[in-house]
């Protein structure tokens, strides 16, 4: 299989991340990067190792050179410069979030299929082997029924971040948020009403500190909180009826194993825990923070490549938006939003 060819469109530093991760890649290779600046795109290229650089996006997106597109900006130039790509004839991953609103990323999609090509809103922690291996001891019904989720992901953001940026779509509940939201619905499916509160330092500011009760089919509830001011804290519990599965390092990657917890009638007595090793075969030096991006990029690659469908696509994002949209609308107007 030949190596897919992207370019980077890129403001944020999660390309950094990508470029490193995939240095090695037998899937995906970084052939152009734009900046909007041809010096820094041409100091970012060499830096990297990058062969092409351009002084603008439109250059990029006119080179031959480029199959794919990785749109790393502000996030409220992500739906602009997707669809421009997509117009382009490249496809596209785009980061978290895609869109703003469920209509742009509707709009996306719409432009994905107009073009006959794939688009994919990047979220990473979705394709690595502890996500997978965690949904399916869920799935084989270790923990029994169902019951209760909950994640957390908090971290103490520079204050100069533009993802602290209200007018450039920054705020706890985009930056941090969707990772929790995502992994609530990946293994609850989609929230039926939702309840959230936020924090935010004054008027006209972005949320610095977000925090959200669902409730789910099947009578599951879910519960996260995310923070940009607050202590390192990252986890995903998946509670049942006769134990839980925990994840302590569940979105950019690392080495713990997938931890069962099994309790009987007496749990103080009679608990009992297992742990689950993952990616044995230490393909993708799960040692390294953030080679969880090289396994998001070859699975996109490959796809496009083989021509196959890819993980994860326009239902998935789309349910995304409209439940990130009532928790917004929620914390915005102190009440619950029913999105059934």
């Amino acid at each position: 299989m030949s190596k897919v060819r992207w370019g980077l469109l890129v403001t944020g530093g999660y390309a950094n991340v990508a470029v490193a991760a995939n240095a090695a890649s037998e899937t995906t290779e970084f052939t152009a990067v734009a900046t909007g600046d041809a010096e820094e795109a041409r100091q970012y290229a060499g830096t990297h190792g990058i062969p092409r650089s351009f002084g603008s996006f439109e250059e990029l997106l006119a080179c031959e050179d480029v199959d794919a597109v990785f749109v790393a900006l502000h996030p409220v130039d992500h739906v602009e410069w997707t669809v421009k790509a997509l117009r382009a004839g490249k496809h596209v991953m785009c980061e978290k979030p895609l869109g703003l609103t469920v209509e742009d990323v509707e709009r996306v999609f719409d432009e994905a299929e107009a073009a006959g090509r794939r688009c994919i809103e990047g979220v990473m922690f979705r394709h690595h082997p502890q996500t997978r291996l965690a949904r399916r001891l869920v799935d084989e019904g270790r923990i029994g029924d169902l019951m209760y989720v909950y994640a957390a992901c908090t971290a103490a953001v520079p204050p100069d971040y533009f993802r602290r940026d209200r007018a450039l779509g920054g705020g706890a509940m985009l930056d941090l948020g969707v990772f929790a939201l995502s992994a609530i619905r990946c293994f609850a499916g989609n929230p039926t009403r939702v309840y959230a509160e936020e924090v935010r330092r004054g008027p006209g500011a972005a949320d610095h500190g977000f925090t959200a009760s669902l409730r789910l089919p099947g009578d599951v509830l879910g519960q996260f909180v995310v923070g940009q001011d607050i202590a390192r804290g990252d986890f995903l519990h998946v509670v049942g009826t006769k134990g839980r599965v925990v994840v302590r390092r569940p979105w950019f990657g690392g080495t713990d194993p997938v931890e069962l917890d099994l309790q009987g009638p007496v749990p103080l007595l009679e608990s009992r825990k297992e742990y689950f090793p993952v990616d044995p075969e230490g393909a993708y030096r799960l040692d390294e923070m953030f080679h969880i991006s090289r396994i998001q990029f070859d699975e996109v690659s490959t796809a496009i490549a083989k021509d196959t469908e890819l993980p994860f696509g326009r239902e998935e994002a789309v349910d995304q938006a409209r439940a990130v949209a009532a928790l917004l609308r929620s914390s915005a107007t102190a009440q619950p939003v029913d999105l059934a």
